[in-house]
């Protein structure tokens, strides 16, 4: 288990990273040791840092939902990572600048009236602390590489964990729903890339329903003593592949009866 004084130090590094776009040499390759959570830890500790400086943490993104995902990175359950104010965008343009190797990906966000929390919650209390549901786009990103720079072996899930989950931004659109007004498993969507299709899905690759990871998030934030806050956005995972995005590139997502948005990379 990581020692505080490593935790913050890494943490210290991930901020290095972000702010200078410089890439870091994947944690769990230069320690070998490295668990699950000891890679929340320094995600815990990133967030600490960011705000101390004065961000403040407007929800949570859920990743790694889809069971492909999860055999590639050998787990058996999703991860999760922090989402602050600075991270939230409309449509329009994103400043590529301050991103390193940006993805996109297609989701729902829920919206709670009323806070989560506890060891029992159901996709009915989920749907319930629901205020709405809208479309929204997360921004990944990778401030330790992707593949390692020596070996081209993938970063390892502690890796991925201790980077936030890989969150960078959201971006939301479209129209918003109360919960149970629609099917969300089959909720859908096109993603298209500088006009061309490259991605289209369905909620329910979320783990069938994208109010499943809503509820796993509360659980694995009980023993942390926290919960899931009234007002804060959820990102439930990705029902589609990520899509690589370089600057000057334009995206549109279009869900259907829940609209559609466009942005791009300035």
């Amino acid at each position: 288990m990581f020692s505080a004084e490593l935790i913050e130090r890494l943490a210290a590094e991930l901020d290095q990273s972000e702010r200078t776009r410089v890439q870091l040499e994947h944690f769990s390759m230069r320690f070998p040791g490295m668990t699950i959570e000891d890679g929340y830890a320094v995600s815990r500790a990133w967030t600490k840092l960011k705000t101390a400086r004065g961000r403040r943490v407007i929800g949570h993104k859920i990743g790694l939902t889809s069971r492909a995902m999860q055999q590639a990175s050998r787990i058996d359950e999703p991860d999760y990572g922090t989402l602050l104010d600075d991270m939230l965008f409309g449509p329009g343009s994103l400043p590529f600048e301050r991103f390193i190797a940006p993805r996109v990906e297609v989701e729902l966000a829920f919206v709670l009236r009323r806070p989560l929390e506890g060891g029992a919650v159901t996709v009915d209390d989920v749907l319930a602390a629901t205020e709405y549901v809208t479309p929204a786009i997360e921004i990944i990103d990778a401030r330790i590489e992707q593949f390692d720079r020596h070996t081209q072996a993938m970063r390892k899930v502690f890796d991925t964990i201790s980077d936030n989950a890989a969150n960078a931004a959201i971006v939301v659109g479209g129209r918003k729903a109360a919960p149970r007004e629609l099917d969300l498993p089959w909720c859908g969507a096109v993603l298209r890339q500088n006009g061309v299709v490259e991605e289209t899905g369905l909620a329910a690759g979320v783990q069938g329903h994208p109010a499943i990871g809503v509820a796993w998030l509360a659980h694995k934030l009980a023993p942390w003593g926290e919960r899931l806050e009234a007002g804060e956005i959820v990102l439930a995972g990705s029902f589609t592949r990520p899509v690589a995005a370089r600057r000057g590139d334009r995206f549109n997502a279009d869900y259907g009866p829940l609209g559609a948005f466009a942005f791009d990379f300035a």
